[in-house]
């Protein structure tokens, strides 16, 4: 297998194991809570989007990983991260933008 196709197997196999918690474990328990309370657990597993930083470290990706998808992604996943911090901050703290930020 190339990395491209190790690269789509791996997402593809995440995308079936997450859709499978969602459906089974999460989805049920959320679905009789209020939305304030409901968003703040789809959040957390976002809060944490800061680890594709490392797409900027060469001595973890190697030197192959070019810098046009490396940046963009890194920088995105930063962006997303701090964004699902800021909005389980404003759910918690009930602030009118809440819903509007997640």
């Amino acid at each position: 297998m190339n990395p491209q196709q190790i690269l789509g197997l791996q997402v593809l196999l995440s995308l079936v194991g997450w859709a499978l918690l969602a459906r089974w474990y999460v989805s049920p328990r959320l679905a009789t809570r209020p939305r304030e309370e409901a968003l703040p657990p789809l959040l957390l597993p976002h809060a944490f989007r800061h680890m594709g930083l490392v797409f900027l470290l060469p001595t973890v990706v190697g030197g192959a990983l070019p810098p046009a998808f490396a940046r963009p992604a890194a920088y995105g996943d930063l962006a997303a991260g701090l964004l699902a911090v800021a909005a389980m901050l404003a759910l918690r703290s009930r602030w009118s933008i809440a819903v509007p930020l997640t």
